[in-house]
């Protein structure tokens, strides 16, 4: 293997963990949950600050290593990833938990923009389309597959390990590239870096992410909730004012004229959304409504997973001869169709449910390799530094706002499901043929099993009449089908009421991008 290869390596391998660590710890939140003996409520905090600083800190961290040296700061990236993971992994307490999950999302922050920039620079410009596409693959794939990979480590190994197996490649990487990477780099322009602009970046991003991820736990219309969207909305007015004025910003707006970025950036978040509420939404289907094990339900994404390997890298090199506007729409087109059929049979059969899933995978990746190679496509230099940290920002935001929009979507559904089948419940009762005295103990206890479904067991025997305990049954079995109905119902109108934001997203890809790239 020849050293432009075994770089490109380091570079995809880095992409890879980083991408999977947004994803590979959702399955293993349970058992993360016993060990620790704490609400998933408040684990929520370990999954999001990962998140949270890789959004905020990707575009200042890349400008810092634009000064040092990228090879050498990307190396310190994997270092602090490694750390994060070796901590996270050892951590007995929810506070150690989170302390190496922060330290893993700086890491993050360095080595994913940075292997993008270093992974494209090593090809010519006129060659680059190879190169890009299999990064952007990595990025698709990674996300796709953290739940699987989760799924898998938390059933035969335990949840430590899913942090643990970062580990060797990380050793595997720091081995070669201490070998093969030029660390004599440097640049002495330190003084022109744009500091106002970084921390008004940082601050609007943390703003940002954070009510996205914590507003469902605080209330959407909470104080503080209401704090942190104002302080956004204030620090990327100011970000903005500053960038248009400095010398050298953060961010070269400029990048936003161009027609090819400024439509990727678009499509990056919302390919992104699209995908994550599939692969965050399914498996919580499938845990906890059909009462699969985390090993089993992960491996209903397996499908995505598959199908974003197989047409990414197809999609990649046919960019030149069809065009993103017909790859793009047509990916977008097949997610809208997995989507309808969610709507219909894809929660009730797991066969559909497979089959839908590799609709979704099969769009996304015909869209994200022709997308990562658009966003790159017209730059060179700082503006190419520039345009892979944004991208890098962008999915983050994609994946946050998929959590923020889909999870709350969600709760609120089940509570209105809740809330049908309490009245359902009450009407049934109240015009069962029994003795008038049972009736609010037949309510209660179906109550009851409205809240915990997987110990919702109807007994043979009520009252000790054949004919009266007939009657209940029947009615308790009514009850149980209808409250079943209705929170199945509440995933699928979760993905009926998105098919309209596909459509228009269709339709703008449409109306966007010319025929020919």
């Amino acid at each position: 293997m020849n050293r432009t290869r075994l770089k490109l390596t380091i570079f995809v391998c880095g992409i890879f963990i980083c991408m999977l660590d947004t994803t590979v710890m959702n399955v293993a939140l349970p058992e993360i949950s016993v060990a620790f003996s704490t609400s998933l409520n408040n684990l929520s905090w370990a999954l999001n600050i990962y998140t949270i600083l890789f959004a905020a800190l990707t575009i200042p961290l890349t400008r810092v290593a634009e000064k040092f040296g990228m090879n050498k700061v990307i190396m310190l990236g994997f270092i602090l990833f490694g750390i994060g993971s070796l901590i996270s992994g050892l951590s007995n307490g929810i506070e150690i938990l989170v302390f190496g999950r922060a330290i893993q999302s700086i890491g993050a922050a360095l080595v994913f923009p940075l292997s993008m920039i270093l992974g494209i620079k090593l090809v010519e410009t006129d060659k680059r389309t190879g190169v890009i596409a299999v990064l952007g693959v990595t990025q698709g794939l990674a996300a796709a597959l953290g739940p699987v990979i989760g799924g898998v480590i938390t059933q035969y190994l335990t949840w430590r390990w899913i942090f643990f197996v970062n580990l060797p490649i990380v050793i595997f990487i720091l081995i070669i590239g201490c070998n093969l990477l030029d660390f004599s780099e440097k640049n002495d322009d330190i003084h022109n870096f744009d500091i106002l602009g970084s921390s008004l970046s940082i601050s609007f991003l943390l703003s940002l992410t954070t009510v996205l991820t914590q507003g469902r736990n605080w209330g959407w219309a909470s104080t503080t909730s209401l704090i942190f969207m104002f302080s956004s909305v204030v620090f990327l007015v100011s970000f903005l004012f500053v960038e248009l004025k400095v010398e050298k910003p953060m961010i070269p707006l400029k990048l936003f004229k161009n027609r090819n970025f400024m439509g990727a950036s678009i499509v990056i978040i919302f390919s992104n959304l699209f995908l994550v509420a599939v692969t965050v939404i399914l498996p919580t289907y499938y845990t906890n409504v059909k009462n699969f094990d985390a090993l089993n339900a992960s491996f209903m994404l397996i499908p995505i997973t598959l199908f974003i390997f197989i047409t990414s890298p197809i999609a990649g090199f046919a960019l030149n001869k069809v065009g993103p506007r017909i790859l793009i729409s047509f990916g977008f087109s097949l997610m809208m169709i997995g989507y309808i059929g969610y709507t219909y049979n894809g929660l009730n059969i797991q066969l559909y449910s497979c089959f839908y899933g590799a609709l979704v995978g099969a769009g996304y990746g015909l869209i994200t390799g022709p997308i990562t190679v658009i966003a790159a496509s017209d730059f060179t230099g700082e503006l190419l530094s520039s345009s892979q940290s944004v991208t890098g920002v962008l999915r983050q935001i994609g994946i946050v706002l998929a959590v923020a929009l889909f999870v709350s979507g969600l709760y609120s559904n089940l509570n209105d499901a809740q809330i049908e089948s309490e009245s359902y419940i009450s009407s049934t009762v109240s015009k069962l043929n029994v003795p008038e005295e049972i009736k609010p103990h037949l309510i209660k206890k179906s109550n009851e099993g409205l809240k915990n479904q997987k110990s919702a067991k109807i007994p043979k025997r009520h009252t000790g009449n054949i004919k009266i305990d007939k009657r209940i049954n029947k009615a308790l079995l009514d009850i149980k089908n209808t409250a079943q109905s209705n929170v199945l119902n509440a995933f699928k109108r979760l993905y009926r009421e998105a098919i309209p934001f596909l459509i228009v997203t269709i339709v703008l890809t449409l109306l966007f991008w010319k025929n020919k790239f």
